[in-house]
């Protein structure tokens, strides 16, 4: 039996559209004077990117073009790239959705260069006419507002439509990009995009490449615990045989095995780790030599000797906050999470040191969230121990604390709103 439907039933419901900004034309015709502003209803993602644009001087005008890197290049930051090892996976589960969704795939690396493109054939030669090429940056700075130069400082998933992109040139696009970690040590890997011409925008593409995102940082996790299990095998005979207190850790820190001393986690390691002494924030001064995969850490001296330290809070770039602890022997670098950055600096603006109630009221703006404080500050103290004191929370009278901040102010933490941050940006 045939069933008529009405033309109103037969026609697909409409796929709804993100919320586009809107420009106004520059006064007195000057195409970079930064009379270019968001409508009030933007989305804040956007607005926030579209400010951070406006203030590098970029114009809406320009091209996308960018100098390209040599083949060369790329071929040597595919291969540094961990994400490298589990493009196969990506190919699997998104190249082949992206080829019929008539869109393509776009790998890039932290400072936005594409590294690998896959997808539709036809969409690829588009994208060389914007200039989203092998080789092409797609950083805000130089491509302006964009999915992969958004999550790049985001450092979450984004989805950008239509006019949404502050370049005139790439309205007829759409595109979704999620950031990818390195399950080892949080630090951000690249961006996975999923872009194709304006007619192709789906609701659930932010989703998907989320998704896929996620299961690319799974897949490396699984690779570093069994090469953990590696690294056991051969470390735990060692230290069997040793005395006194000592660890084997892999490249990241993360602990294989352990003698003399209570388990941890992870070990922060320095950036430049070596062979022969090294002072180890976490366990003091360390004689260190090299494992398959790994190192073996022996602890020399108590955690309180050592050279005297300095404190280095960089707070320069809002998606590369961190502390280095710099001594006449070695310099130690940890990446902070915001909240940490946040707690950090109220640190370091009262040497005198702040109770956890203090603490809650210059970070939350509100004294009674003292446990969350506490909690925090045990987490920032497994790393910092030797140069960060309790009861009060304050730094060691001993070291000297230098804060390194934005070149303007008012990016300070710009996502934050800690009281003791807004106040400074407002200062």
């Amino acid at each position: 039996m045939r069933v008529k439907t009405s033309a109103a039933e037969a026609t697909p419901p409409a796929v709804p559209q993100p919320s586009r900004p809107q420009r106004r034309a520059p006064r007195s015709g000057a195409a970079g004077s930064g009379d270019v502003h968001p409508s009030p209803a933007v989305r804040a993602e956007i607005g926030a990117s579209w400010d951070r644009v406006l203030r590098s001087g970029l114009d809406p005008e320009q091209s996308t073009e960018s100098v390209l890197l040599e083949m060369d290049e790329v071929e040597r930051r595919r291969r540094a790239s961990a994400l490298n090892e589990v493009m196969p996976l990506l190919s699997e589960n998104l190249v082949s959705f992206a080829d019929t969704a008539q869109q393509i795939v776009v790998v890039t690396d932290v400072e936005g260069r594409v590294l690998w493109r896959r997808g539709n054939t036809g969409v690829l030669r588009r994208a060389d006419d914007i200039w989203l090429a092998e080789g092409a940056t797609w950083a805000e700075e130089s491509a302006g507002t964009n999915a992969i130069g958004t999550a790049l400082v985001s450092r979450a998933p984004v989805q950008v439509h239509s006019s949404e992109h502050f370049m005139r040139r790439l309205h007829n696009w759409t595109c979704a990009a999620a950031p990818v970690r390195d399950p080892r040590d949080g630090r951000l890997m690249g961006i996975v995009d999923m872009s194709g011409p304006v007619s192709t925008f789906h609701p659930t593409s932010l989703a998907l490449v989320g998704s896929v995102a996620r299961l690319a940082e799974s897949e490396l996790r699984h690779r570093h615990l069994r090469a953990i299990d590696r690294l056991r095998s051969v470390a735990a005979p060692l230290l069997c045989r040793l005395g006194g207190r000592a660890v084997a850790v892999d490249t990241h820190g993360w602990l294989a095995a352990v003698t003399g001393m209570p388990p941890v986690e992870r070990v922060p390691l320095p950036k430049s780790m070596r062979s022969g002494p090294v002072w180890l924030p976490s366990l003091g001064m360390c004689e260190v030599e090299p494992l398959p995969g790994g190192w073996l850490v022996r602890v020399t001296e108590g955690p309180g000797d050592g050279p005297r330290r300095r404190v280095v809070l960089d707070l320069s770039r809002p998606h590369g906050l961190s502390v280095s602890v710099v001594s006449a022997v070695d310099t130690w670098t940890q990446r902070l999470s915001p909240r940490h950055a946040e707690l950090l600096y109220a640190l370091a603006l009262r040497r005198e040191g702040r109770t956890a109630s203090e603490l809650a009221e210059d970070v939350f703006g509100d004294a009674t969230r003292t446990v969350t404080v506490r909690a925090e500050i045990s987490r920032i103290r497994r790393h910092l121990a030797q140069v960060l004191a309790h009861r009060p929370y304050r730094f060691d009278e001993g070291v000297e604390v230098e804060v390194v901040h934005p070149e303007q102010l008012a990016d300070l933490l710009p996502r934050s709103t800690a009281p003791v941050v807004v106040r400074a940006r407002t200062a």
